[in-house]
């Protein structure tokens, strides 16, 4: 019985391992979070968003206190 578990033991641990990720992966990764980042870069840059961004500025700059 004894041997059994730590079979078991031995095999979950090795299901478990994980060794990192490839290079293929970081490459995924890296483009993904660059896409990621223009499109949060185009639309925080918008009209829109920089007119409720500068009014938001401008009402905390002008609090009283």
């Amino acid at each position: 019985m004894r041997t059994i578990m730590c079979w078991a033991r031995s095999v979950a641990r090795k299901v478990r391992a994980d060794t990192g990720m490839t290079t293929s992966e970081y490459a995924v990764g890296t483009i993904a979070a660059c896409a990621f980042a223009a499109v949060l870069y185009k639309v925080v840059t918008s009209p829109p968003v920089m007119a409720q961004l500068q009014s938001l500025l401008k009402d905390a700059l002008d609090a009283k206190f």
